[in-house]
């Protein structure tokens, strides 16, 4: 119960610090077109998902693509059931700097939400 009743402040803190996030990131965005050359290190993760719930990988698919400088280009399933997004990265100088980025995000997003199993 006390949970739920905690829920609109974890939402809260999730959507201000996915304000900052997009704020950051477009700031990168933005430094790379106003400068000569490139920071871009492009690359596709594939990352594996904590979420179960077909909404819950829509809402983590769309903040990653909300995301400046990243995008959601399919879900794909594992051999054990699970899934995979595939995100391109622009601005990650590694694969394990990505995926724990977008790790991150997801893990911050499951905070947030109530779901049946914190009730």
């Amino acid at each position: 119960m006390r949970r739920v009743l905690l829920a609109p402040g974890r939402m809260a803190v999730f959507v201000a610090w996915f304000a900052w996030q997009v704020l950051t990131s477009s700031g990168k965005v933005l430094h790379d077109i106003a400068t000569p050359g490139s920071d871009a290190t492009a690359r596709v993760v594939r990352m594996p998902l904590r979420s179960s719930s077909d909404a819950e990988v829509t809402f983590i698919a769309t903040l990653i693509t909300l995301t400046p400088g990243t995008l959601t280009l399919g879900v794909v399933r594992r051999e054990d059931g699970g899934r995979c997004l595939l995100v391109h990265s622009m601005y990650h100088r590694d694969h394990p700097s990505a995926l724990a980025d977008l790790n991150d995000m997801e893990a911050r997003m499951l905070r947030a939400l109530v779901r049946e199993d914190d009730r």
